[in-house]
């Protein structure tokens, strides 16, 4: 029974099926403080309460939903800022001293909250970790669904083909059943290289259906990435548990052994066992540097090394700027080279009290080096501190006033200033071996008050003053700064940044395409031997060659029916 829609009273909130008038569609207002259940009489409509389990459904669906994936990995990369524009702890605790003595206020506040330790920190962990459960969590269901739709039939054949995008006709020779055979090869193209995942169905009355799928590799390719990605997540995080990174000087004709308490400066990831570290030993044999003799900018520096292993004779090796050198799963860069003064200090006995090489650390293109030589075992009276600079080509431009012109050693000078007291060594308190504390030490001066300086060539033996000794400068050997980093997921890592490429690449540009072909009796009837077909053809999104590819399918149907047992081509 219809109701009449000119005799209908229309509903103040627009047309309403009959059959479905309640309170709401009819304009009423239910009672105040009603209760009851949906379609009870006076009763207001109540939602069903989610309870704790609801609550933590509906979360764990957000956390794994694809939006809030991209959005955690745009939060991870914002998050990681900080750690490039504020000094880190691990890699440079001076740095992060300094900065908080230049801003008393807001540099304890960035200290608290994790500014100088960003990748160890809990907001980032957090970050990383979400990401990660967030990855895990969308991929899981998303396997599941591909691995069952790669198992499945092609969906069958929609009964009309005239609203595809890309549609084909032709009448060719053969029954139904036979051209479905031939058909079914020539979508789905040899053994060992499938185009389409074929299905032919009967669909009764003599007509055939033939259903081709291609694309399940463009979901593979976007599966491997979000897997590669997680991939990355775990070699990064185990990178930075098992990683280990140090720093050393060491000077011509000295070595280096690779332990903990050899390195000058040593950071390590939680997971580190100084146990782990492999023994072996690096010499210093020379140091080779080239300069351009217009501009005096460097060329090339090489450092010639000998590594000696455990039951093993020493072996040669080089190692050159971008050219780090492997042993003993870590990868040895040449980070910095300069000069070391070797100078011997006696005491007014004639007893030597301090003898050895200082590294002298580069100021500019000419190697106007500066340093520090600390005495603190004298035999009497206070201890000697020697602050200074190390011109390896010095040119007299005043009366005591020299420069460096040229970075190699044509013609060194080390000219050094002379303070005396306590060096504050014995107090407990780190110092840095290239900076001279002056608090508590008195800078020596002559007769007029002037602070006394000393200028010794190679070879040459000056007096300290107040007759607290003599200092010989006894040679000029070069030193080399090396950057050993021991990481063991770095093959890992690359190995997931190649695949999470290839998947996405894949995942672009791999279409995802659906064939159906429906093969019916020609006009004659079905004892004619000749096939009507019809096909179209659909792509997940806009695809261009659609059409193109129907159309192959269909040369390829008719170079089969070519081939066929009549030998005629189809029309």
């Amino acid at each position: 029974m219809t109701r009449d829609p000119q005799t209908t009273e229309p509903s103040p909130r627009g047309y309403t099926p009959e059959g479905l008038e309640d309170a709401f569609s009819a304009g009423q207002q239910p009672p105040a403080g009603g209760s009851g259940t949906p379609g009870s009489a006076g009763g207001a409509p109540q939602l069903p309460s989610l309870g704790v389990v609801g609550w933590l459904r509906w979360a764990w669906r957000q956390l794994t939903s694809m939006r809030v994936a991209l959005l955690l990995l745009m939060l991870l990369a914002v998050a990681a800022v900080p750690g490039t524009v504020f000094p880190q702890r691990a890699q440079d605790p001076d740095k992060v001293a300094t900065y908080l003595s230049d801003h008393p206020d807001l540099g304890p506040l960035l200290d608290r909250l994790g500014f100088f330790g960003v990748y160890s920190s809990v907001w980032f962990s957090a970050i990383y970790l979400l990401l990660f459960v967030s990855l895990v969590g969308c991929i899981l269901p998303r396997s599941r669904t591909h691995l069952r739709a790669m198992r499945g039939r092609p969906p069958r054949a929609p009964r009309r083909f005239d609203r595809f995008p890309a549609q084909a006709s032709a009448e060719l020779d053969g029954t139904p059943e036979e051209v479905a055979e031939r058909a079914a090869a020539a979508l789905g193209g040899p053994r060992w290289w499938r185009r389409f995942r074929v299905d032919v169905r009967d669909e009764g009355g003599g007509v055939r259906s033939v259903a081709a799928e291609r694309g399940y590799l463009r979901e593979t390719g976007n599966l491997v990435f979000h897997l590669a990605l997680v991939g990355l997540l775990v070699s990064v995080a185990t990178g930075q548990l098992l990683h280990y990174r140090g720093q050393a000087i060491i000077v011509e004709g000295r070595a280096f052994a690779n332990t903990q308490s050899d390195y000058d400066t040593f950071e390590a990831g939680s997971g580190f066992s100084a146990s782990s570290l492999e023994p072996f030993s690096m010499r210093l044999d020379s140091f080779d540097s080239s300069f351009d003799p217009d501009t005096l900018q460097s060329r090339d520096f090489t450092a010639h090394v000998t590594i000696t292993e455990p039951g093993s004779e020493g072996v040669q090796e080089r190692i050159k700027v971008n050219h780090p050198l492997d042993v003993a799963g870590a990868k040895v860069y040449l980070q910095g080279n300069g000069y070391a003064p070797q100078v011997t200090v006696r005491d007014p006995e004639g007893t030597v009290t301090y003898s050895g090489a200082v590294p002298f650390l580069p100021q500019d293109t000419v190697y106007t080096s500066q340093g520090v030589i600390k005495v603190p075992d004298v035999t009497s009276g206070p201890q000697i501190g020697l602050q200074g600079v190390l011109l390896p080509t010095a040119q007299q431009v005043a009366d005591g006033i020299y420069r460096s012109v040229d970075p190699q050693p044509t013609d060194p000078l080390l000219a050094l200033a002379v303070w005396t007291g306590d060096l504050g060594l014995d107090d407990g308190i780190p110092q840095n071996v290239y900076q001279l504390d002056e608090t508590g030490l008195t800078q020596a001066v002559d007769d007029d008050g002037l602070p006394v300086t000393l200028y010794l060539r190679p070879g040459e033996t000056v007096d300290l003053p107040d007759g607290l000794g003599t200092l010989t400068f006894d040679a000029l050997p070069r030193f080399v700064a090396l950057d050993l980093r021991h990481d063991p997921s770095l093959a890992w890592v690359l190995t997931f940044a190649l695949l999470a490429f290839a998947g996405l690449a894949t995942s672009l540009f791999v279409p995802r395409r659906r064939v159906w072909l429906r093969l019916r009796p020609g006009d004659e009837g079905p004892g004619s031997g000749r096939t009507v077909v019809t096909a179209a053809a659909l792509a997940r999104g806009d695809d261009v060659g659609l059409q193109a590819e129907l159309d192959r399918a269909m040369d390829r149907l008719r170079g089969a029916d070519v081939d066929g047992p009549t030998g005629r081509t189809g029309r």
